[in-house]
């Protein structure tokens, strides 16, 4: 799939939107409103501008589904957060300070620096010998 450019707010609508499709098989306005802490009208706003794009189909009141193409960008999002969250986690931060860094970084990552993270967090949980090295080395300094 190849990257289009997408704001962190459409980022995050749409892996709102996929988290509430898993948890609760559906998706509304009311419910990313509450989820993401913004107003209703806003929500809307944005589902409108994500069926134009491709990501979303909308039906004005009765609510709204991921596209093929949506859902496949919610999975990219995921993976790439779920992969920054393993990655923090294994090096011992707090669950705090690891949601707050995933937040605050996962939509600056370019795809070969993703790639990377993914092949360290898989190797460490491999190979927990060598994250053990890796953090008794990195305490020192």
């Amino acid at each position: 799939m190849t990257r289009q450019v997408r704001s962190d707010s459409t980022e995050d609508h749409l892996e709102r939107m996929q988290e509430l499709v898993d948890l609760k098989g559906y998706a509304r306005v009311s419910d990313m409103a509450a989820s993401l802490g913004l107003s209703r009208s806003a929500v809307s706003n944005m589902v409108r501008r994500l069926a134009r794009r491709g990501y979303v189909n909308y039906e004005k009141y009765r609510g709204f589904s991921l596209t093929a193409e949506g859902r496949a960008v919610a999975n990219h999002i995921k993976v790439r957060h779920e992969t920054l969250a393993q990655l923090l986690a294994l090096l011992g931060l707090s669950a705090g300070t690891v949601k707050e860094e995933v937040e605050a970084i996962e939509h600056h990552l370019k795809p070969e620096t993703l790639r990377i993270f993914s092949r360290l967090v898989r190797f460490w949980q491999e190979h927990p010998e060598h994250l053990k090295v890796f953090l008794r080395n990195g305490r020192g300094k």
